[in-house]
């Protein structure tokens, strides 16, 4: 049975860079259930984990709700709807498209896969860890002047 890619999970940890990835050929969550395993065995014991998730389904499930009551140091923040530019891991998959993907010729899913797997794989070589250019105060002052733009248009 041919497997077909329909779903890519990262974590992406942001004072290293490094990125820990999963491809898997559906979304369901018992898939995604595996990310969180693997990020329970890799991430070393004395470290607590935030992961950011978007408004999947998938995240939402009662098994998933479960997962963090059996494992305390992993903590689930789920970024407000259609605020996905928020997630960092969504830049870092805008990244490895640019670079990576958009560059090579897939004649297959298991090309596709592989130029993923190495993707991963060549950024973990060289791992960057994540720099905010601006302050935190910077940035909410930039979305109040576009938020009081946008209100004060007369649309």
């Amino acid at each position: 049975m041919a497997a077909y890619l329909t779903a890519a999970y990262a974590a992406l940890n942001p004072t290293t860079g490094n990125v820990i990835g999963s491809l898997h050929a559906r979304t369901r969550a018992i898939e995604f259930k595996k990310l969180l395993t693997t990020l329970d065995q890799q991430v070393p014991a004395a470290l607590d984990v935030h992961v950011v998730l978007d408004n999947a389904s998938t995240h939402k499930t009662p098994a998933i709700k479960r997962w963090p009551a059996a494992h305390p140091r992993l903590v689930l923040h789920f970024t407000p709807t259609s605020s996905s530019w928020l997630n960092l891991v969504e830049r870092w998959f805008a990244e490895l498209t640019t670079k990576k993907l958009q560059r090579g010729i897939h004649r297959s899913v298991r090309e596709l896969n592989t130029d993923i797997r190495q993707g991963i794989q060549t950024w973990n070589d060289n791992p960057k860890p994540y720099v905010w250019t601006k302050t935190a105060d910077q940035i909410l002052d930039s979305i109040a002047r576009y938020c009081s733009r946008i209100n004060d248009s007369r649309h």
